[in-house]
């Protein structure tokens, strides 16, 4: 065989070859779907609360912390439960004498697709108009009472 015949078949091997095709190396990848918890902790203010303390039990114990960490600058955190242990989980934010205990449910049936959650920790749930008017009235009874004790009607009721 020629020489030159030998170069033509290399050169056409060449350009049968898909661009940018490296058969160096070989790569694996491997994945797993997990359920994910997202807490977004923050004052009533609207504040995160940077650095709180996150207290995770599992509901096979509740009296023994599971998992612990801390929410970063925007006061989020999120950790993924263990699958084998459906239930209640009970998780604790606290910083400097705040914080909330919620509990969120994860059951065996929950799918990694539609089990991320992002749980709103400490923010304010606007009140309803029937706690607006018993606040507001308390508020006023109150003014009322203090005023009439104050003006000391109250002392002539009982001499």
């Amino acid at each position: 065989m020629p020489m030159r015949l030998v170069l033509l078949a290399l050169w056409g091997a060449l350009l049968l070859m898909p661009a940018g095709a490296s058969y160096a190396h070989s790569v694996s990848v491997e994945h797993t779907l997990e359920t994910v918890i997202a807490l977004a902790a923050t004052y009533d203010s609207g504040e995160p609360m940077a650095g709180a303390q996150v207290t995770v039990y599992a509901p096979n114990d509740p009296t023994t912390a599971w998992h612990t960490g801390t929410c970063d600058e925007m006061g989020r955190y999120r950790f993924a439960p263990d699958p084998a242990l459906p239930g209640t989980w009970t998780i604790q934010v606290r910083q400097a004498g705040h914080g909330k205990t919620i509990y969120v449910e994860v059951g065996s049936s929950t799918t990694p697709a539609t089990s991320a959650a992002l749980v709103q920790v400490g923010s304010a749930a606007p009140y309803t108009l029937l706690q607006l008017i018993v606040m507001g009235g308390t508020v006023v009874w109150g003014c009322i009472g203090t005023a009439l004790f104050l003006r000391g009607g109250a002392a002539d009721a009982y001499s």
